[in-house]
């Protein structure tokens, strides 16, 4: 098997072997389920979670129960079609996104079609993680020393970024285990104290269910940013083919056992952290909530600062993660493409160079929220809601009118929609925050 776990199965030359060991991506096929578990709940619940009662605030009730229940099914069907076609060709593994997207669509079109969304997605999602990394570490300082002179969020965002200029380094997957084992656990962590406290404080006094804006326009723009948030909240299908191609392969005993196990673990722990969250967060706080749920809650003071803490641990690993797939794109290219010989410096530059240009749009577009909304409509979208059902009808090919067939178009009109509103409302937000906002303040 090409790649594969098992040398008699594997049919590369000792050049590509050589390049392939080096690459972060596929140096590594020694993970088991439960490497799938963590790294997908590192990969899926993260920053998100902690917008979803402000995205209710925006639907209401029904509807926001509604998108939120959809969501959790139709993410978990395209993730088990990716887990599926992960070896759809015998022989073969398709370790990561745009491969499988040239099997279907073509070498050069598969290219134009997955590259450029999943670089939005993983960009996107770092450069989120380092506003929520920055904006909780801020949260943390004025929590647990009230009375210490306040700082620039832009401090705190390049506090949180110096990190990564040292995890960065690290070489492929599965040598961020440990660090995204910590993340996942933080994760259903911070989501828990978001609740719990939340519950603890009982309702606010005057509690508001209505919508958020009181103007039809704003509504309607509150609606789409909110189907923003909550696409963003499931961002694991990015880099799912990349966790697989972790896990040793054979014919006898394929990666899609042990990968869909995890998969089916961590969408567990994914229901258990958001549907608590999103619902007892705005049970509480009605439509006043904030865009994170940690800022709205201010007491206890020692429990708030210590989830604060937890958020900064989760997306330090979320980042990780996220951004190792880059490093694979932009290193097998100069490696592959451009002959550059493997190298320590060569990783060095490459992975430096990403992270000060994620810090560096992370300081001039600090917004949380708008973000979210933007990025979860624009790229996670396609990447997650439909573009797994269009590569599905392509290569497995059901027959029209199956019920297969059906519920892949019925996902894809879904995500298509989602596509075209959600990003018009987190742009929306990011307008209406940055003419508030000083840059440097």
């Amino acid at each position: 098997m090409e790649s594969g776990g098992d040398s008699k199965y594997d049919t590369r030359t000792a050049e590509e072997k050589a390049i392939d060991d080096w690459l972060p991506v596929t140096s590594s096929r020694n993970a088991k389920w439960w490497y799938s578990a963590f790294h997908n709940v590192t990969a899926m619940v993260g920053a998100g979670v902690l917008s979803l009662p402000y995205a209710l605030s925006q639907l209401g009730w029904g509807f926001g129960i509604t998108v939120l229940v959809m969501s959790w099914v139709i993410t978990l069907y395209t993730l088990w079609q990716m887990v599926e076609m992960h070896e759809a060709v015998p022989g073969k593994r398709f370790d990561r996104y745009h491969e499988l997207g040239q099997y279907a669509f073509g070498e050069r079109l598969g290219l134009y079609v997955v590259v450029p969304q999943q670089l939005v997605v993983e960009v996107g999602t770092c450069i989120v993680y380092m506003v929520t990394g920055g904006k909780s570490l801020q949260k943390f300082q004025q929590s647990i020393c009230p009375n210490c002179r306040p700082m620039r969020t832009t401090y705190f965002i390049l506090i949180f970024s110096s990190v990564h200029f040292v995890l960065a380094h690290l070489p492929n997957l599965s040598s961020i285990s440990g660090v995204s084992l910590a993340a996942a656990v933080m994760s259903l962590s911070y989501s828990m104290i978001a609740w719990v406290a939340a519950w603890n404080r009982g309702t606010h006094e005057g509690v508001d269910y209505s919508l958020r804006s009181k103007t039809a326009v704003g509504q309607m723009f509150g609606m789409f940013a909110a189907l923003g948030d909550v696409a963003f909240a499931y961002a694991g299908h990015n880099v799912v083919l990349e966790i697989q191609a972790t896990i040793p392969s054979t014919p006898e005993k394929p990666s899609k056992g042990p990968m869909w196990l995890g998969c089916v673990v961590a969408y567990i722990i994914v229901a258990i952290c958001y549907f608590p969250v999103a619902i007892v967060g705005y049970y509480v706080f009605g439509n006043i909530v904030d865009d994170n749920i940690l800022i709205t809650l201010e007491h206890p003071t020692w429990l708030i600062a210590t989830a604060n803490m937890f958020v900064i641990i989760h997306v330090i690993g979320g980042y990780q993660l996220f951004s190792m797939p880059v490093y694979d794109m932009i290193e097998t290219y100069l490696v592959k493409s451009r002959k550059f010989k493997p190298s320590g410096g060569l990783r060095f530059v490459v992975r430096t160079s990403f992270v000060t240009i994620t810090t560096f749009i992370a300081i001039t577009i600090p917004f949380f929220g708008g973000l979210l909304g933007f990025f979860g409509g624009f790229a996670l979208a396609p990447t997650t809601y439909y573009l797994p059902c269009i590569i599905w009808l392509v290569i497995k090919k059901p027959k029209r009118w199956s019920i297969s067939w059906c519920i892949n178009w019925i996902f894809i009109v879904i995500g298509v929609l989602l596509m075209i509103v959600a990003p018009i409302g987190g742009l929306r937000s990011i307008i209406l925050a940055a003419g508030s906002y000083h840059f440097f303040s």
